[in-house]
């Protein structure tokens, strides 16, 4: 592939995830939420139990210290907890409190919404396809 092609690949890919995480923060504007706390209440959803504090960093793709932060506020807010591993008293678990689930259910619809908006008229074939070669890029970017 010439390099421009590979330039303009990677441009549209950044472009993409901006705007894509920009409207959907824009959407979600109204939960009182930023863009990082949302998103770390989304990735929470997503485990079957609670995971630890460094578990859900790594899933959210951020640093333990900013994770932190963020739990901190979402705390104060209360809409999540942390609990003390019984195994290892440095490490937490973090878990919902009840009254968050009505916002993580809007939160989900809301997304679903804008996902099935920015899929409409994508053949799956062709998803597919474009699923195959993100996973062969970050493939090659694990092997650094």
């Amino acid at each position: 592939m010439p390099q421009f092609q590979q330039h303009r690949f990677a441009m549209q890919l950044a472009q993409l995830s901006r705007s894509w995480r920009a409207e959907l923060d824009r959407r979600l504007v109204g939960l009182g939420l930023s863009q990082a706390r949302w998103l770390v209440l989304l990735h929470l959803a997503r485990f079957d139990t609670p995971p630890t504090q460094r578990e859900l960093a790594q899933s959210v793709g951020v640093e333990g210290p900013t994770l932190a932060r963020l739990l901190d506020g979402l705390e104060a807010q209360g809409l999540v907890g942390r609990q003390a591993v019984a195994e290892d008293r440095r490490a937490n678990y973090i878990f919902f409190i009840a009254i968050s689930q009505p916002m993580i259910e809007q939160i989900e619809a809301i997304s679903t919404q804008l996902r099935e908006e920015l899929f409409a008229g994508i053949d799956p074939a062709e998803l597919q396809h474009c699923q195959q070669v993100q996973e062969r890029i970050l493939a090659n970017l694990e092997k650094r």
